[in-house]
């Protein structure tokens, strides 16, 4: 589950139905699904989607899912985190096919927005490296690369979703079960790591779970950096 957060000035969209075009499976906890949605609101780097499956029963069952497609990708691509018990998770990773349709409803939020014209640093965890992505594609698009800076920490990097295009894009790729590709030791992210992206006109993007957020903030704050110009996402299961 994500933290909904919303802003009046960010796009906005409704329930529609979208087709499933296609699925794949880049990590071995992961599914990333490319959706279409036809007259689907153009979305923000950093909104999500809420995907809902009802049961032949009658139970229904919801969960929002960070966008990593870039705002001029005509599809929607999602990446989901298969988590133990997980009821929507399980079934997008291990149940869901091409041509399946989903209830999808977005796009949705607005404070944890980049728009690809300011300087910004994304800091992810995990899963939490989706929203950074949709960021990175669209400052490739925007030829606007420059003004965007990414640290990503991950436990290998097997396990980083979108680990070429993340490396491609110059992220700090910190590893905390083995030596990251640039040779830095195993660890996690740490103030030192993220010392060279202090400034004060940027804004900085945190996500992942809440003892990572939590950390990486404290961390930002202790910089320098105050807090209107951090945003915080936290990812975690469900209650």
């Amino acid at each position: 589950m994500i933290e909904e957060l919303t802003h009046s000035h960010a796009p906005a969209g409704g329930w529609k139905r979208a087709t499933i075009r296609q699925v794949d499976h880049p990590t071995a906890h992961g599914v990333r699904l490319r959706l279409e949605v036809r007259d689907r609101v153009q979305h923000l780097p950093g909104q999500h989607y809420v995907v809902r499956l009802t049961a032949p029963d009658g139970y229904v069952a919801q969960r929002s899912y960070s966008v990593a497609s870039a705002p001029s990708d005509p599809m929607i691509e999602l990446f989901v985190e298969r988590l133990d018990g997980g009821e929507v998770s399980g079934y997008l990773a291990e149940v869901a096919m091409p041509g399946d349709q989903l209830d999808v409803r977005g796009p949705i939020g607005g404070w944890f927005v980049w728009r690809g014209d300011s300087r910004a640093v994304g800091v992810a965890g995990g899963s939490g490296v989706v929203p950074i992505v949709s960021m990175l594609r669209h400052a490739t698009d925007a030829h606007t690369s420059d003004l965007l800076h990414i640290a990503v920490s991950t436990r290998t990097v097997a396990d980083l979703a979108y680990a070429d295009e993340l490396a491609q894009g110059k992220a700090l790729i910190a590893t905390t079960r083995q030596m990251s590709p640039a040779g830095r030791a195993a660890g996690r992210l740490t103030a030192v790591d993220l010392e060279p992206f202090i400034e004060e006109s940027a804004t900085w993007f945190i996500c992942g779970s809440a003892g990572f957020a939590e950390t990486t903030s404290d961390n930002v704050l202790e910089a320098g950096i105050t807090s209107n110009r951090i945003r915080i996402e936290r990812f975690g299961p469900s209650g």
